[in-house]
């Protein structure tokens, strides 16, 4: 459930009532999850005006997000609060990446290898393409490509609009395209950068800047 703001929310300098509105909230914010989580107010979701939040029709934020992705400068994801949706600058998704691969437990497993190693050999997938080269259902895939989103090894890179019914009505079913983020934001991913601690400081520091109070079991919560 969405909430209204007062004054002394020092979230409420971002009201995300349009695309615009939410690529502004991003790159406020460096790293926002989409949905509330253990740090209040800080999401889309609760940054979002009610009327905008999947009442009278209104898709929102979920279907801004397509614009947010196309921009080319947001990563979109399930790479927080355990594998939950998230957006991250450029910028911060590369202190993420580097925190992360320098994990053991977000190490790549051999059993979602098979996709990761087809979206490296195609640049970019769908989540339907992958279903299909992995001869996999919709719930193997999603658990796959959410452990993959998590671990840093792949993003998503676009999205395409489905229009479903007699009249090709859009009700906010979308067809996601996964790719690895070094190629989305052309990192260079061997050239000399921060330490992983470092990485995750600067993301902590970040999340600081927006919410004062986030504590240091909230802040690991969020980034893992």
């Amino acid at each position: 459930m969405s909430i209204f703001y007062k004054q002394t929310d020092p979230l409420a300098r971002w009201r995300v009532n349009s695309a615009e509105a939410l690529c502004a909230a991003i790159r406020g914010c460096g790293i926002v999850p989409f949905f509330e989580n253990a740090l209040p107010g800080y999401s889309i979701e609760e940054m979002t005006p009610g009327e905008h939040w999947f009442e009278d029709g209104s898709l929102g934020p979920w279907d801004w997000k397509i614009a947010a992705v196309q921009t080319g400068e947001v990563a979109y994801g399930k790479f927080l609060c355990g594998g939950k949706a998230a957006f991250a600058t450029a910028e911060c998704y590369r202190d993420l990446l580097n925190w992360r691969r320098a994990q053991p437990k977000y190490a790549l497993r051999p059993g979602d290898r098979q996709a990761y190693e087809a979206v490296c050999e195609a640049g970019t997938l769908t989540t339907r393409e992958l279903r299909r080269i992995c001869g996999l259902k919709k719930g193997q895939m999603d658990a796959i490509l959410t452990r993959l989103e998590q671990q840093t090894r792949l993003v998503i890179g676009d999205f395409e609009r489905v229009y479903k019914g007699e009249f090709l009505e859009y009700s906010g079913w979308q067809l996601a395209s996964l790719c690895r983020p070094e190629d989305l934001f052309e990192f260079d991913l061997d050239a000399p950068f921060r330490t992983p601690q470092e990485s995750f400081n600067r993301l902590a520091d970040r999340i600081r800047r927006t919410v004062p109070d986030a504590t240091d079991a909230q802040i690991r919560l969020l980034l893992g």
